[in-house]
């Protein structure tokens, strides 16, 4: 029987695509990487222990940060810095040394208007005063404002209101008082030099 150019044409590509499907599955069978995997429950702010972790082979994206298989002791006595279940992949983010707030230190956080803050953004480890403002009338006296000095640990904009929320740690001798003036909406943060 006479062939027909066009039954050629799709042997042609099915078997082009066939290759390319075997080709695809080849490289993602040898694209895989040893990584560690949470074998059990860990609260945020535990001890990540030897049996906390297992190593598994995957095919995962660098940009989520994988943990290497090859660091499991180096991770071992780190700290959970979020929530880990069992199942789930270890990233470079959800571990830590050290927790937050440390000791002697406390997590307060600060609900800003636009103009109680700098319009430079504010990053985690910005150091920045906290200073009360003038009263309800405006009034201004002689006086040096109190200001509270502070580390940026977070900062998440609600996206209802406007407002920014400021998560500083300060102090623990200094939690209660500045809780007491962010009660009343006269405060704004200054950002101090970046340089040190």
């Amino acid at each position: 029987m006479r062939r027909r150019p066009w039954i050629v044409a799709l042997a042609a590509a099915l078997m082009a695509a066939g290759g390319l499907g075997v080709a695809y599955l080849f490289t993602s069978v040898n694209d895989t990487q040893e990584v560690l995997v949470v074998s059990s429950d860990i609260k945020r702010g535990e001890t990540i222990d030897a049996g906390d972790l297992k190593v598994v082979r995957l095919s995962v994206d660098p940009a989520l940060s994988p943990v290497a298989g090859s660091r499991e002791a180096d991770i071992e006595g780190s700290r959970a810095a979020v929530d880990l279940w069992a199942g789930t992949m270890l990233t470079e983010q959800a571990i830590t040394e050290n927790l937050v707030p440390g000791e002697g230190e406390s997590l307060v956080g600060i609900s800003l208007a636009p103009g109680q803050m700098p319009a430079e953004p504010l990053f985690s480890g910005d150091t920045v005063r906290v200073v009360t403002t003038p009263g309800d009338q405006g009034e201004v006296t002689d006086e040096e404002p109190v200001t509270i000095e502070a580390v940026v640990v977070s900062v998440s904009r609600v996206e209802e209101t406007g407002e920014t929320v400021v998560d500083v740690s300060v102090p623990e001798r200094e939690a209660a008082d500045l809780a007491a003036r962010l009660a009343t909406g006269r405060v704004a943060i200054v950002l101090d030099a970046r340089e040190r």
